[in-house]
């Protein structure tokens, strides 16, 4: 018996519905485990930002300021490490807000592309700021992170999400 095989109307003997059974709901749920693992990560990131006094700091260990220094000469974007400088606490507080509303927004599946995208732009400006020269270049975690955004910024969170929840909503009001 193959996995199509019909048990009786609109039943398929893997359990599943006709049109795929369980392959068809793994499919649907695919990005789940990544939307989750990316949400809690930012939501985390973003808070033991805000409640490191060390790190919201102009200078000194652990500081964004001593950080954004350091990495200034081995950047691929100094315009970037520079403008940061300007003002490293308010680019740090900048960077730990985003990281919350990013991970907020994936984990509950909230303007997910939106949100995917500002992730996957967070990870892209610490990658070529903070972990550019790290080698092998897989040693890096900003540029995996980066990978990881971009098929939630292309699919979204099409089940178990608010984005469907409203969309479902849309649908019936029609």
């Amino acid at each position: 018996m193959t996995d199509t095989h019909r048990t009786s109307p609109g039943r398929t003997s893997s359990g599943g519905t006709g049109g795929g059974g369980l392959r068809a709901r793994a499919r649907e749920h695919a990005l789940l485990p990544l939307r989750i693992f990316l949400g809690v990560t930012f939501i985390y990131a973003g808070l033991d930002k805000l409640t490191d006094s060390q790190f919201m700091a102009n200078s000194g260990i652990g500081s964004i300021g001593d950080l954004m220094r350091g990495v200034r000469n081995t950047s691929a974007v100094p315009w970037l490490v520079d403008l940061a400088l300007e003002n490293p606490v308010g680019f740090g507080y900048a960077i730990a807000l985003g990281e919350l509303a990013v991970g907020i927004g994936a984990l509950i599946g909230l303007l997910t592309r939106i949100a995917a995208l500002g992730g996957a732009l967070i990870s892209l400006s610490l990658w070529l700021t903070v972990s550019w020269r790290t080698e092998p270049y897989y040693y890096g975690n900003d540029l995996v992170y980066l990978m990881a955004w971009l098929p939630l910024v292309l699919a979204g969170a099409a089940t178990l999400s608010a984005d469907a929840l409203l969309a479902a909503r849309r649908r019936r009001a029609v």
